[in-house]
């Protein structure tokens, strides 16, 4: 091939192919230009553009190509300088394909008559679009294109039967279109050429006919011998070839002269000779059929004859030849088999695959019993009982002489050896009628109908599957208030797959009842089970069931009234508060988890006790009991249902001795002053103070004496009981008058005084008061002292504001409460130094102060609106119904679609301490919704999520496990999701996810803490833990600027939680002080109740006590907060 180009700067290039496959560019000397530095070839086609170099611009480029087979481009390229210029023009050239290397022709199986594969193998890099297929049938050549090749092999239908197709050769061709001119190729044909033949088809309409010949015959008759001698002779003049391995066999020769005068055909056991007498009467076999169906090639028939499994005679007749006779001399079963012969040409001779035989029995006696070709119809499985069973079928058309009734286990060789159970069908065992059936078995019932030894083809089969007897002695016993043992006993007789557990009762998260199962167990052989059941709501009324599970398809279960019917027993209370008030001993407890409504608990009632016993209602988690004060109580409550109990743990309570009531002076004399009382509850002792030297009593009556005369004494008396004092009570007196004292004048002045600075005290108070409400009205409330603000600046410390709060409360209430609570309650950053001393002073009282400010946190976000969230579209996509995105700081998901809700997600941006943007808090994915959230992995480009949950717990879907549970790569939507390691720690898993979208890739961090409770918070043993997993975070997001995906469930309560934590830790390192009200309220302006609980929001309390306390430890050798992180 040699294409030339000319160019319009009189510089042409000639392009060819050469013998081996290369291509060849040249130049022409008159074409060389002074001012070219060198001139290239440049190739396009490859991977990537290639330039050849002219060495000398007479001696032409030899190129050798990657693939062979490919249309190449090749252009004059010029080198000025340093640089190549573009090319002036492109020469197209297609590369010659390599030849095949070798070619295989296969039988196509489900038509070997008419089909063939063809198998070719081609080097690498071969690129060709057509093969063409050359082949010699008959005397003519022929040859046809095939473009349908698969990895080398394609399927061709169109050849004859029984046809040699002798030297079959493959050349492949390429193909081009360049400028609509058509460029093609063709390889050489090097390998060695191939043979087939195909299979021929079998002979038409095979018959037979059996003669009974007569023993003798007399002078003049014409006797079947004779017919068959005729017979034989004219079949013998037609066979090609007759082999009978048994003639060789015989121990003397006989003659074909010989043969032709005996009257019977040779025998198929040759080990006799043909004029033995043999106890079967002589029988002729006729066999008759038609050729092959056109257009088949072929030579001749081969007829097969087998008695009982062995080859007795072997024939081959040509192809003109329809019939075929032979003596039958021995008793026996029979097959025959004819096939049609191809051998003509120098392929392989091969014959007809197809069955076209048939079988008989004859029996000793001569009568003939012909084979069985229909099936048994209409049979059926009546069950009489558990263990038998009647089988019945319709009449058949054909003649036979009996039936026969298989029967076989289909779930006997199912279980492994020691579950297996059943042993009588474990074979297939032909009987009459069928007993001794296993319950719970699945059997498998054929017939067969019978002719002698001839046996038809089997009927349908009909499966039976008999129902399992079901347990039985199903007994509870009770563990715990959570947990119970389930026991029950099996029939010894019985085979089934498995247990089922099922459980039946009122569901508090749902508000529904019904059957669920809770555990499948695998059956044993031993007749005694039992289960341990956990995870059980306390005081809660069970239905337990145990059904057996066969191993039918489908399976049967028995039985629904295996059932047992059981209350749990009720949790232990929890004493969370004792207050004593007025001789009233008011205890306050809780039971069991907040969310449980107890009024479906099977609880009856409460029993309190201390000294006397007072019954309360199931609901009423307080009681008041009247108890004398100064003695020490063991504490306890006990949860009542029908027949079980459960008791708190004991709490001790000691209560202080109650003040003397009714304190009366008597018999007051100048020196002296007798005080009477009452007592009441338990006092050890009594301590009267009216002079500076303690006096101690024992019983309620005492006389001061040494008083001075006309004196004024403020007496107390305090009682004690167990070395602990009551509050006093006290008495002022006043001694009789010995004689007038001048000083009371004096005293009287002064009192006169003090009244008067008191009441100008309260005037200015009062008039500051209606100044200060009027500043307020015309400047607004921003007008207040900011106190804080002197605090954030380290000018006031904390115990400045409690010293302020200790002198407005000597202040009449009516002047300070409305500033001094918003004050006091609601306090701006408290100095770290200070913190430990403001936690104290905030947990006092149960933690009263921090019940107030978060009471205070409620109402934040109650104006922004969530319209998104309350479209219908979008309502399933809320795991709750009370936990809605705002609009304005919600995560918009970016789609191809207009759709409505298309960009909606529950997730929200929360600002952090380095940008407004730092965290995305979302709920945990739905199964409707884990695309949407890969996808906002995805666009948010977020290179860390992080999980606070279980996908269950407590038995509850908290999150659904929207991660693949393998290393294999999963498709969530358009996203690809490919888990590439994971790696496990007793309190959390961190995995490692490469997401992939279109050609796009990217690493995902999946850090899961696994030991945090829904609504509550770690254990205080659990702080360090939480905080060093905060920490581990840390490390990797200070990586990136991109948001951190976090999420519990409902995205707020662990997951408001964790951001705070992680939130303070990163201010802690740079500031010495905190403002965790301030900062959870900014929080929730972001996403409704963020920290959803108040347990929660004291938990990130103690845990930047500890951050503060760990820093000053650590603040010599490192600022880091923790340093013990475990690396990730």
């Amino acid at each position: 091939m040699n294409i030339f180009f000319v160019f319009q700067t009189s510089l042409s290039i000639q392009v060819s192919l050469n013998e081996d496959g290369l291509i060849v560019a040249a130049l022409e000397n008159s074409d060389l230009r002074d001012n070219v530095t060198a001139y290239g070839a440049q190739l396009s086609g490859e991977p990537r553009f290639l330039v050849y170099e002219f060495t000398n611009g007479s001696e032409p480029l030899l190129i050798n190509t990657s693939f062979h087979g490919l249309c190449y481009s090749v252009g004059l390229v010029l080198r000025q300088g340093l640089t190549w210029t573009k090319p002036l023009k492109s020469v197209p050239v297609l590369t010659k394909p390599l030849p095949v290397t070798s070619a295989q022709i296969l039988d196509y199986k489900e038509s070997p008559e008419t089909g063939v594969v063809f198998q070719i193998e081609s080097p690498r890099g071969n690129v060709f679009s057509r093969v063409n297929i050359s082949f010699t049938e008959g005397q003519e050549r022929r040859y046809m294109l095939y473009k349908d090749f698969f990895q080398g092999k394609t399927v061709f239908k169109h050849w004859l039967p029984g046809v040699c197709y002798q030297n079959v050769t493959f050349q492949l061709i390429s193909e081009a279109t360049v400028s609509q001119t058509p460029l093609v190729t063709h390889s050489d044909v090097t390998h060695s050429p191939a043979h087939h033949r195909m299979v021929p088809l079998p002979p038409l309409n095979i018959s037979h006919k059996i003669v009974h010949l007569k023993q003798g015959v007399g002078p003049g008759d014409t006797s079947d011998a004779d017919v068959l001698q005729t017979n034989q002779e004219n079949a013998r003049s037609s066979r090609q070839a007759r082999e009978i391995s048994q003639m060789q066999e015989q121990e003397e020769e006989t003659t074909s002269e010989e043969a032709l005068e005996a009257y019977t055909q040779v025998p198929f056991h040759a080990t006799e000779p043909a004029a033995t007498e043999a106890d079967l009467p002589p029988i002729l076999l006729e066999l008759r059929w038609l050729p092959p169906r056109p257009p088949t090639s072929y030579d001749g028939f081969n007829i097969y004859i087998y008695r009982d499994g062995n080859s007795t005679e072997t024939a081959t007749v040509d192809e003109n030849t329809h019939e075929f006779f032979t003596e039958l001399t021995d008793p026996g079963t029979y097959h025959v088999h004819v096939t049609t012969l191809s051998s003509a040409g120098e392929c392989e001779a091969r014959e007809s695959s197809a069955d076209t035989g048939f079988t008989f029995y004859l029996s000793p006696d001569g009568e003939l019993m012909e084979e069985l070709r229909e099936r048994p119809q209409g049979v059926s499985v009546r069950l009489k009982d558990s263990s038998t069973a009647a089988v019945s079928w319709s009449p058949s058309s054909e003649n036979h002489n009996g039936s026969l009734v298989s029967v076989i286990s289909t779930t006997c060789l199912r279980p492994s050896v020691r579950q297996r159970m059943e042993i009588t069908y474990c074979s297939e065992v032909g009987l009459e009628s069928i007993s001794h059936l296993t319950p719970g078995a699945q059997y498998r019932v054929v017939v067969y109908h019978t002719n002698g030894p001839l046996i038809s083809p089997p009927s349908e089969p009909v499966i039976i599957d008999i129902e399992p007897t079901g347990v039985r002695d199903l007994a509870v016993y009770p563990l715990s208030p959570t947990a119970v043992i389930l026991s029950w006993q099996r029939p010894y007789h019985v085979a089934f797959r498995m247990y089922v557990l099922q459980t039946f009762f009122f569901n508090p998260v749902t508000l529904t009842s019904e059957w669920t199962t809770y555990y499948e167990i695998a059956a044993t052989a031993s007749i005694i089970a039992s289960v341990r059941m956990t995870d059980l709501l306390p005081a809660w009324y069970y239905n337990f069931r145990v059904t057996m599970l066969t191993w039918g398809d489908p399976p049967l279960s028995c039985c629904d009234s295996s059932t047992v019917s059981f209350v749990t027993a009720p949790e232990a209370p929890h004493i969370t508060s004792v207050d004593y008030s007025q001789g009233l001993l008011y205890v306050h407890w809780t039971y069991g988890e907040l969310f449980i409504d107890l009024s479906h608990s099977r609880i009856m009632h409460w029993q309190v006790v201390a000294v006397g016993k007072k019954g309360v209602t199931r609901k009423a988690m307080r009681a008041g009991l009247l108890l004398p004060p100064g003695d020490i109580y063991n504490l306890t409550v006990t949860a009542f249902t029908e027949r079980s109990k459960n008791t708190s743990t004991p709490n001790i309570i000691k209560l202080d001795p109650a003040p003397p009531r009714s304190l009366f002076a008597v018999n007051t004399t100048y020196s002296s002053v007798t005080l009477l009382w009452s007592e009441e509850g338990v006092v050890d002792y009594y301590q009267v103070v009216c002079r500076s030297k303690p006096q101690m009593v024992s019983s309620h009556i005492v006389t001061v004496s040494g008083l001075l005369p006309s004196s004024t004494y403020n007496c107390s008396v305090t009682s004690f009981s167990y070395s602990t004092p009551s509050k006093p009570a006290h008495i002022s007196i006043t001694t009789a008058a010995k004689e007038m004292n001048p000083s009371v004048a004096a005293i009287s002045a002064l009192a006169v005084l003090s009244v008067l600075l008191v009441s100008l005290l309260v005037l200015f108070l009062l008039i500051l008061r209606k100044k200060h409400l009027q500043i307020s009205r015309e400047c607004g409330a921003e007008t207040f002292v900011n106190f804080a603000s002197f605090e954030r600046d380290g000018k006031l410390p904390y115990n400045w504001r409690r010293s302020l709060f200790a002198f407005l409360t000597l202040l009449p209430s009516c002047l300070w409460t409305d500033y001094l609570l918003a004050f006091y309650i609601n306090p701006c950053p408290v100095q770290l130094d200070d913190f430990e001393a403001y936690f104290k002073e905030m947990s006092k009282d149960s933690a009263y102060k921090f019940s107030l400010q978060f009471e205070e946190l409620k109402s934040v976000g109650l104006d922004l609106t969530h319209d998104a969230a309350d479209l219908p579209v979008n309502r399933p996509k809320n795991r709750y119904t009370n936990i809605l995105p705002y609009d304005f700081s919600r995560v918009k998901l970016i789609s191809m679609h207009n759709d409505e809700g298309a960009d909606y997600i529950n997730a929200n941006y929360i600002p952090g301490y380095k940008h407004s943007k730092e965290y995305i808090a979302t709920q945990g994915p739905l199964p409707e919704t884990r695309n949407d959230f890969w996808k906002m992995v995805l666009q948010q480009k977020s290179p860390i999520v992080v999980m606070l949950t279980q996908c269950n717990e407590r038995r509850r879907v908290k999150c659904d496990h929207y991660w693949p549970f393998t290393d294999e790569p999963v498709m969530y939507g358009e996203i690809s999701v490919e888990m590439l390691t994971e790696t496990e720690s007793p309190e959390w898993t961190i995995r490692k996810f490469r997401l992939g979208y279109a050609d796009e890739s990217c690493d995902v961090l999946h850090l899961n803490y696994t030991s945090w409770p829904d609504h509550g918070v770690p254990t205080v043993n659990a702080i360090e833990s939480i905080l060093q997993f905060v920490h581990i975070v840390r490390q990797q997001a200070n990586r990136t600027k991109d948001p951190i995906i976090v999420h519990c469930s409902a995205g707020v309560g662990r997951t408001g939680t964790f951001i705070a934590l992680d939130r303070l830790m990163q201010h802690i390192r740079e500031h010495e002080y905190a403002d965790i009200l301030g900062m959870v309220s900014e929080m929730r302006s972001h996403r409704l109740s963020m920290v959803q609980t108040e347990e929660q929001y004291v938990f990130i309390h103690q845990c930047v006590l500890l951050m503060w306390q760990k820093k000053k430890q650590q603040s010599i050798t490192s600022g880091v907060i923790y340093e013990n992180a475990s690396k990730t």
